[in-house]
């Protein structure tokens, strides 16, 4: 079964939340690419929805937006996810995953557009709960 980490950026406040996404939910996601909208029922925040801005797979790769597919690569990198230069023209070839979501992501960085009724805080203290 597949799992995720999925972390939502709440721009308004500043915040960022860690919500664990399993069963159905999660292999809804397998297939969507950075920058597709997201319903929050995925992520247990009804009514909210949500952009996919990257991820990072179970070795600790990145997902890059600009190289299709699931597979890793190697690239030649200028700068950019992945790859930060130190001196002016600098460049290095560096492993980096595919701008879609596989089973071997483990974390998935999204960031909030439309907010719901509810707070995030709300949602997941009502969550854990249910867990309880």
């Amino acid at each position: 079964m597949v799992e995720f980490k999925v972390v939502v950026n709440d721009i308004k406040q500043g915040k960022s939340y860690q919500i664990p996404v399993s069963g159905h939910h999660a292999n809804a996601l397998i297939g969507k690419k950075i920058g597709e909208e997201v319903d929050g029922i995925f992520v247990s925040l009804p009514g909210y929805k949500l952009v996919i801005t990257g991820g990072t797979d179970k070795d600790g790769f990145p997902m890059r937006p600009d190289l299709p597919g699931m597979g890793r690569r190697r690239l030649l990198l200028s700068g950019g996810v992945g790859f930060r230069p130190r001196r002016k023209g600098e460049r290095k070839k560096k492993m980096v995953r595919g701008n879609t979501i596989s089973k071997d992501i483990v974390q998935i960085n999204m960031k909030v557009v439309k907010y719901g009724a509810k707070s995030i805080e709300e949602l997941l203290s009502a969550m854990k709960k249910e867990e309880k």
